[in-house]
């Protein structure tokens, strides 16, 4: 598992490339705050927001099967949510 913003720059090969039997999800969440990028005009959640968006089209263009989940509210408990949910999935194969 990895975690970004921008986790496929470093192993996008990985992703990419090869034998297209990987899986992806992507989890992405909104911040508490924003922090400004000076002179950006935007904030460092936007520029976050915008490279999630550019893999998840990076990996949709390569082929590759994906889903994004966008978490609102209190994101450690969207997390368990999303775990019960797979393991529950994984049981039933």
């Amino acid at each position: 598992m990895a975690f970004g913003p921008r986790y496929l720059h470093s192993t996008g090969q990985l992703h990419k490339g090869g034998r297209p039997n990987g899986v992806f999800i992507q989890l992405t969440g909104e911040d508490k705050e924003d922090m400004a990028i000076p002179g950006a005009g935007y904030g460092f959640s936007t520029l976050k927001a915008a490279q999630a968006l550019g893999d998840l089209q990076a990996l949709r263009d390569a082929g590759r099967r994906v889903v994004r989940v966008h978490l609102t509210g209190k994101q450690t408990q969207g997390v368990e949510q999303l775990m019960q949910v797979l393991q529950k999935m994984i049981k039933k194969k």
